[in-house]
């Protein structure tokens, strides 16, 4: 952006020795340094802060699909990256089991709810004791929660999404075994209904940064295109500042300023932006307001440089 201002100063000068207002001199050439300077240090040092800018990422949740109960799967009618809706079968696993256990539960209810009445009239006419009364009731209480988790396994026998989404790869198939431990989960779930845009703005320039203030995006897979937000959530953590808990004594390491991840509630609720798309985004700040305009400029150039330069 110097350069480009220069270029714009050189020409004007040009213009100016060629109409002969100013004298075509090496102090009229000269000058150009002095404009550089004079960008340098009154509009790009405090854009710095007054609008500063970083790395940009869309990201989204993954949800590992661990079922709450083993079996053999039956059925896999979801199909690798088609969207689907929240609560559409994602696989089955043989229920054959799980009913077997609620058809035996609900039988032990039954007989212990009639054993409670007939233990009841005993008890009205002093042929049972109140103490029988009780503790059928509380079998009658037992069996009862009992059928409750045997409904509730039945009906995780049949595994949904949770939430709008697809999966992104499907290698579970009928026939195979699934277990309820976390090291193993059936499948990878991409939840779509809710994008994260994340910035990462270096710590110097983290004062300045609020919640609210208004922000601009270029994502490189739409070139040409700004996308506007708001700071939603400056995060006051960095991935150094955590304190692991383990067996060995912390190693001494080289201590380096990590930028701080701000997270940004874009403008329009369903972008059309997949996740892990990659750009920059400028935060606009109450400081040095004089130099927004200066980063609005760079910014829409990104966005149409992102037309042939895929690696910036």
């Amino acid at each position: 952006m110097i350069a480009f201002l220069t270029l714009c100063y050189v020409g004007i000068l040009a213009l100016l020795v060629w109409l002969k207002f100013l004298p075509n001199t090496l102090w009229t050439w000269v000058s150009t340094l002095a404009w550089m300077v004079l960008l340098f240090v009154v509009l790009f040092i405090p854009m710095q802060w007054g609008a500063p800018a970083g790395p940009a990422r869309t990201m989204t949740y993954t949800v590992q699909i661990i079922p709450n109960v083993a079996g053999p799967v039956t059925e896999v009618p979801v199909e690798a990256n088609r969207p689907i809706k929240k609560g559409d079968v994602l696989f089955k696993i043989d229920p054959t089991t799980y009913e077997a256990a609620l058809e035996a539960t609900q039988a032990q209810l039954n007989f212990q709810e009639l054993r409670l009445k007939q233990y009841e009239q005993l008890a009205s006419t002093a042929a049972g004791t109140k103490f029988q009364v009780e503790e059928t009731a509380a079998q009658v209480k037992k069996f009862a929660a009992e059928l409750e988790t045997a409904k509730w396994n039945l009906q995780e026998t049949t595994v949904r999404a949770p939430a709008d989404g697809y999966v992104t790869y499907v290698a579970l198939r009928p026939g195979q075994r699934v277990v309820t431990f976390p090291f193993q989960p059936a499948m990878t779930f991409v939840d779509t209904s809710r994008k994260i845009v994340g910035v990462h703005i270096q710590q110097i320039y983290q004062r300045h940064l609020a919640r609210g203030q208004k922000v601009e995006m270029a994502f490189k897979t739409r070139p040409g295109r700004i996308y506007t937000g708001t700071v939603n959530a400056v995060l006051q953590v960095t991935h150094e500042s955590q304190a692991v808990t383990g067996g060995t004594v912390p190693a001494a390491e080289i201590i380096q300023a990590e930028p701080f991840f701000v997270r940004i509630k874009l403008d329009d609720p369903e972008p059309d932006l997949p996740a892990g798309t990659a750009g920059t985004a400028a935060i606009y700040t109450k400081s040095a307001g004089m130099t927004h305009i200066i980063r609005k400029v760079m910014i829409r150039m990104e966005s149409y440089m992102n037309y042939v330069i895929p690696w910036l």
